[in-house]
């Protein structure tokens, strides 16, 4: 499908000095991701591709929290495609109420396409590749692996967890150890399980390490 491969070239041009959390490796294990999700699913499969391809085309972590950058950007480029509207408008509210926003954030909008993606990408967010990357983005964020004086902040507004600058280990508990119970389809909650077991498992020995037990 002639979209979906210029989406693609327009992402990986984009992404091409992201970091690496959240460059075009990101995008394409989430894609990747979606496509599976899909398969047990009754979908409009050109907007989860579209959806999963352009979810992170400008996150607002990295554009000063402006949150509108991502979709003006996915609209402008899906109309230089003559992609229809309806699917525009579709593609723009996944991007728009995918992110976490510190857990307490309603969505406005609602679609399968939409708990796909969305699935996807937090899958993305736990396991291996999950602990790697919340490491990675500390460090690039010089934040601290652990400090035992700071303790998680649960339950956080929008604003506080954008602005939060609190030890690495700290985002496990205030977002990643919560992602399994928030998944939306059969199998992304089967495999959340399996990643969620992982980052208990990685934090006892971390807890372990740390105390010299071990």
């Amino acid at each position: 499908m002639q979209i979906i491969d210029n989406t693609i070239i327009f992402v990986k041009e984009q992404l091409k000095n992201a970091e690496s959390g959240h460059d075009w490796f990101h995008i394409e294990r989430v894609y990747k991701n979606a496509l599976l999700i899909a398969q047990s699913e009754v979908c409009n499969l050109e907007i989860v591709k579209l959806g999963a391809l352009l979810h992170d085309i400008a996150d607002s972590k990295f554009h000063n929290g402006d949150e509108t950058v991502g979709p003006k950007t996915a609209r402008t480029f899906l109309e230089s495609q003559n992609v229809s509207e309806v699917t525009i408008i579709h593609v723009i509210n996944i991007i728009e109420n995918i992110s976490f926003k510190g857990g307490n954030f309603e969505k406005k909008f609602n679609s399968i396409e939409l708990e796909i993606v969305q699935d996807a990408d937090r899958l993305d967010a736990i396991g291996a590749i999950g602990i790697a990357r919340t490491f990675n983005y500390g460090g690039f964020k010089n934040r601290q692996l652990f400090n035992p004086a700071i303790p998680p902040k649960l339950n956080m507004t929008k604003e506080e967890y954008k602005n939060s600058d609190a030890p690495t280990i700290n985002h496990f508990y205030e977002k990643l150890l919560l992602l399994k119970d928030k998944m939306n389809t059969k199998t992304g909650k089967e495999i959340a399980k399996e990643r969620h077991l992982f980052m208990e498992k990685f934090l006892s020995q971390f807890y372990a390490e740390w105390e010299g037990e071990k």
